[in-house]
């Protein structure tokens, strides 16, 4: 069975449901269709430490403030989960699960939106499917030598699974800070970064990154000089866990190794590392096939945007996935803002 709608939102995580606030205020019919069998989108399987960037009301979507988690200034991931819960209930958002979208394809006036559920048919759609189901792995030489386990972010879990093994860590980022100091204490720890980490200052949260990524989407939109953005600011949130570790000399970095052998890693100087596990935290693409058969991209694999708003298709808006798309977009405080001016741009463009 098919249906029409003003607009099919496809991802029920923060960027839909964020979407789902503004268009059910704007009075479009639309609905979202939702990859997961549950609401809390890739927050559902985060690893059990894992803890937000800011304290709760600085982490809200429109709307509906986050509670705080009581005894964590910065609310872990089930605590996200249980709010994305709430917020999508208390709304009354049209999610449908679990819906896997196959293809967004032209129909002339409509899209037609193919799933493994059946087909919906729209004016316009909404891609807010994230970047979790896309984890991105480096070509490292030697990669398929290594005979220990590799995992990346997406499959961490928590540090019972590594006790007493050789573990090394790969990426500078948040998570690599954050799962190097869940591990620090009781495995033999090697964090491999490609630089020395830069810390924010330990009062810096979310809100002042969302400040960072805004001012400096408006100093390229007006033509001044970039900013930098939270690049500039460093790369590591230290959250509790992190500042803990940090501050009692467990977290070292060593710099990128540069290849994978049968039972570790090897620096160009000649020094290796044996490895029972090694870790990738490198970071994720944006998850797009379902996009493909309108052939948004270009040549060079980008899919050009002013906004959220697709160049080539201006029915199509692509929401939460990186500064590309809005300042902060990707975080639960800064797509709310995005979310705002896609719908809007949708209002006038379907009325």
């Amino acid at each position: 069975m098919s249906r029409t709608f003003d607009v099919v939102v496809i991802g029920g995580g923060q960027a839909g449901l964020a979407a789902g606030y503004h268009l059910r205020r704007a009075k479009l019919d639309f609905v979202v269709l939702d990859a997961g069998t549950v609401p809390g989108g890739a927050w559902r399987h985060a690893w059990d430490s894992l803890h937000l960037f800011s304290p709760a009301t600085y982490s809200s979507l429109p709307g509906r403030i986050m509670p705080p988690q009581p005894g964590e200034p910065f609310p872990e991931a089930r605590h996200v989960v249980e709010y994305l819960t709430d917020y999508e209930q208390r709304y009354e958002l049209p999610v449908v699960r679990p819906v896997r979208v196959r293809g967004v394809h032209d129909e002339g006036e409509l899209l037609r939106v193919e799933t493994d559920s059946g087909t919906w048919h729209a004016r316009a759609v909404i891609s807010a499917t994230g970047t979790w189901s896309r984890p991105f792995m480096p070509a490292v030489p030697g990669r398929d030598t290594f005979q220990g386990r590799q995992l990346h972010t997406v499959e961490y879990r928590g540090p019972h699974d590594f006790a007493g093994q050789r573990v090394i860590v790969v990426g500078g980022g948040n998570s690599g800070a954050q799962i190097a100091a869940d591990l620090a204490y009781d495995t033999d720890l090697t964090w491999a970064t490609l630089r020395d980490p830069r810390y924010l200052p330990d009062d810096i949260d979310g809100r002042a990154l969302f400040d960072a990524a805004t001012a400096r989407r408006r100093a390229l939109d007006e033509g001044r000089p970039d900013t930098g953005g939270i690049a500039s600011l460093g790369d590591i949130v230290a959250v509790p866990p992190v500042r803990e570790a940090r501050d009692a000399g467990l977290l070292k970095a060593t710099p990128m190794f540069e290849r994978l052998t049968p039972t570790g890693v090897a620096w160009p100087d000649g020094m290796t590392a044996d490895a029972d596990a090694i870790i990738w935290c490198t970071g994720f693409r944006p998850a797009l096939t379902h996009l493909t058969p309108l052939a948004l991209r270009t040549p060079e694999g980008l899919v050009p945007t002013e906004g959220t708003r697709s160049l080539t298709d201006p029915r199509v808006h692509l929401l939460g996935y990186g500064d590309w798309t809005g300042p902060a977009s990707a975080t639960l405080v800064g797509v709310g803002r995005t979310a705002r001016e896609a719908v809007r741009e949708l209002s006038e463009m379907l009325r």
